[in-house]
């Protein structure tokens, strides 16, 4: 076969450039230009190395430049971002030129934008379909924004997802102890928000990852008096909940994560041991107040997702749940989102 996945090609009619994404038979190929993906016939595409070695060379390009030149003030750097209330994520988008003297973004600098009067911890995780790219932790200052990195405009089509965990430098006990953000951008929707920003004639666009940080759950307190005095013993649930392990809203339930010594054991007794894990960080994420909870089942015979499955529809707190192709597990997991009395 002439082409393979991830061939540079050139589009013979329209004398542009893009990339091999699919074989479609012996004679079609899916080809990626700028973003919009088509199927063309192998003779209406070829190698672009004898337009590159022919063509006259395009003029270096002048120095790259901000959409946003306005000098910061000290202490006003927020206001070069139109954000509303909370915490946002920004992007500021580097342009340069192409051979056609056109501007065209280059790369982004992805600032976190902290629009309250709150001073908050964060971990920041990038992940490129799946695969961890960039991690962080620092601090947040109130009404302050904080440069991340740089990301190239490429990089941006391979599934990104960026994870935030935020926490309060001084801690609350009214406050929750940390809370879970996380922005899935996907190519088609960047381009839009780009050409929302070049028509509004605006500096950068942002995504908001927190409204305000939450309150810790509050259980409601029973008078137990009249069943002490009736004899009954009372045990302080307070002092329980403490050794409680903390939810997380991604459970791996390979039988390898959950124990080292499991060789020895029967296929029956390795779903039951994969169903109790399932349950006990379900109840934690209900226990939380997760908005939404991720079960990594894998794929095999189905057996463990079809009982999770099963499960789900009939627990009460359960809004939906989908297993649908993700760019981090493929068909191995399903995400469960939670709903609330």
């Amino acid at each position: 076969m002439k082409f393979q996945i991830g061939d540079k090609v050139l589009l013979i009619h329209s004398n542009e450039e893009g990339e091999v994404v699919d074989i479609i038979n012996k004679q079609m190929v899916t080809v990626d230009v700028g973003g919009v993906q088509f199927p063309v016939y192998n003779y209406q595409i070829e190698y672009p190395y004898f337009k590159r070695f022919t063509e006259k060379k395009a003029p270096p390009p002048p120095q790259k430049k901000y959409i946003d030149s306005v000098k910061k003030e000290k202490g006003s750097a927020i206001k070069n971002y139109k954000v509303g209330e909370g915490i946002w994520i920004s992007f500021l988008p580097v342009f340069d030129k192409d051979i056609f003297d056109d501007d065209v973004v280059d790369y982004f600098r992805i600032y976190l934008v902290n629009n309250t009067d709150t001073a908050f911890l964060f971990e920041y995780h990038l992940r490129f379909t799946g695969e961890s790219e960039f991690d962080l932790k620092n601090e947040l200052l109130p009404y302050n924004d904080f440069y991340i990195h740089d990301v190239a405009f490429e990089k941006l089509n391979d599934a990104p997802r960026f994870d935030f965990d935020f926490s309060l430098v001084q801690p609350d006990k009214k406050k929750a102890d940390h809370f879970e953000s996380s922005l899935k951008l996907k190519a088609k929707q960047l381009f839009q928000r780009i050409e929302e920003m070049l028509k509004k004639q605006e500096a950068s666009f942002a995504y908001q990852l927190m409204e305000t940080y939450p309150d810790k759950a509050v259980t409601e307190k029973f008078d137990m008096s009249k069943l002490s005095t009736a004899g009954y013993k009372i045990y302080d649930a307070g002092k329980a909940r403490q050794h409680i392990p903390p939810a997380r809203t991604v459970v791996d339930l390979h039988i390898e994560k959950i124990s080292n010594d499991w060789k020895h054991l029967s296929n029956f007794e390795i779903l039951t041991a994969q169903l109790k894990e399932f349950e006990k960080f379900y109840e934690l994420a209900v226990l939380h107040y997760q908005p939404s909870l991720t079960i990594i089942h894998g794929v095999g015979e189905g057996k463990l997702r079809d009982e999770i499955h099963d499960i789900l529809r009939l627990k009460a707190e359960v809004k939906s749940f989908v297993n649908q192709y993700h760019p981090s597990y493929g068909y191995g997991a399903t995400e469960i989102f939670f709903q609330y009395k």
